[in-house]
């Protein structure tokens, strides 16, 4: 998709968050020819990105207030507020019509109060979280997980077109998020049951990476026992997804699940086996090492 493709009225578009999964997004914006600015409080973050053909704002008020779409991707909910909603903050300065969107793992209760606290100050608000990790990013195959009004959705989906190969509206705002912590769940219990299903078979003398071959061709073959059961036989878990950032998606997980009066005891034992890892020293592992510590005392 070209420049082209993309309307007028959204151009240009703005970054902020250019880290692990944020600058490959705003390279393969770059390579559809959209023109895009960015910011960073660490200055050399963005510069990398104005060598690819970026545009350095020179300040994060005339970032916010020269772009049509702004785009968000930082680490947590406490972020998020902090960039919409303090004084001197995006509503402060955004123009009115500015979409933003918001590709953060965040709260989804919270979400919607920044979306409603958005749409009172005349901007819209579309929660993105993706899934794929850094390669995904950098191939821009990612899947997009989008909440908001269906209008706002489909203006920003040839954007969003660049950076992903899987867009779905899944409903109003908060509801990206809710499928994001569905995908973040799925995949956490996927990798306990790997974990524990190794350990069944070592603990039987079976080798596990045959068990894994045969497991790949029935029923419980998946795109987790494919990848990253593969990483855990090679004990590779050089970062995609960050062990840490699993463990705070795992976290808000938990407070929906608690918000709504749900009891999800699976997903205490992905929190249980994340925080071992973690205490271990692998936060900054990619997050397939929690399978290594879903069984105590292995």
């Amino acid at each position: 998709m070209s420049q082209k493709s993309v309307p007028d009225d959204l151009l240009p578009v703005g970054y902020i968050g250019l880290g692990i999964m944020g600058a490959p997004m705003v390279r393969n914006l770059l390579r559809g020819g959209v023109p895009v600015h960015v910011w960073a409080r660490r200055l050399e973050q963005a510069q990398k990105l104005v060598a690819d053909g970026a545009t350095l704002a020179d300040s994060f008020e005339s970032l916010v207030a020269s772009v049509r779409v702004l785009f968000l991707n930082v680490s947590d909910t406490p972020d998020v507020e902090s960039l919409m909603l303090d004084e001197g903050g995006i509503l402060t300065h955004a123009p009115s019509g500015l979409i933003v969107v918001d590709h953060s793992t965040i709260d989804p209760m919270r979400t919607r109060v920044i979306a409603e606290r958005a749409r009172e100050a005349g901007i819209a608000f579309v929660d993105a979280p993706v899934s794929g990790g850094e390669r995904g990013a950098i191939d821009g195959t990612l899947t997009l997980m989008l909440g908001g009004a269906e209008a706002d959705v489909d203006r920003v989906r040839p954007l969003l077109a660049l950076v992903g190969r899987t867009l779905t509206r899944v409903g109003e705002s908060g509801a990206g998020q809710i499928a994001k912590a569905c995908n973040q769940l799925i995949i956490g219990e996927t990798l306990v049951a790997i974990g524990e299903a190794y350990s069944l078979a070592e603990g039987a003398g079976v080798d596990p990476a045959r068990v894994r071959e045969a497991l790949l061709g029935g029923f419980a073959g998946s795109k987790v026992l494919e990848m990253h059961g593969q990483r855990l036989l090679d004990d590779n878990f050089v970062p995609g997804f960050m062990a840490h950032l699993h463990a705070k998606d795992m976290g808000i997980v938990a407070n929906t699940a608690a918000g709504l009066g749900l009891d999800l005891g699976g997903v205490e034992r992905v929190r249980a086996a994340l925080a071992r890892a973690l205490e271990s020293g692998h936060a900054y592992d990619d997050s397939t090492i929690l399978a290594r510590y879903c069984v105590p005392d292995r």
